[in-house]
């Protein structure tokens, strides 16, 4: 399991968002993550699972935007196993 736990950089023109997770953003939120992020780094991989040739979020769409706004075109993530819902 540590393997499937390890950090990888991955482009952010890879990662599908699925519509369920297409919720509001905060604002606010995305612009403090973004200072956040040029301050200390990102400290939280999102959370993507493989589909095919590309990614599918699961969790972290707040930092995609905050990455998006830096001008990032890779972000942290975790490569995990998870269920088609």
């Amino acid at each position: 399991m540590a393997d499937m736990l390890k950090v990888v950089a991955i482009p952010l023109d890879d990662i599908y968002v699925p519509a369920r997770l297409r919720k509001p953003l905060d604002p606010k939120a995305v612009e403090a993550l973004a200072e956040s992020i040029v301050e200390i780094g990102q400290q939280a991989p999102i959370l993507v699972r493989r589909d095919k040739e590309r990614f599918v979020l699961v969790s972290g769409l707040h930092r995609i935007e905050a990455c998006r706004m830096l001008g990032e075109t890779t972000i942290k993530a975790n490569i995990v196993q998870s269920r088609k819902h």
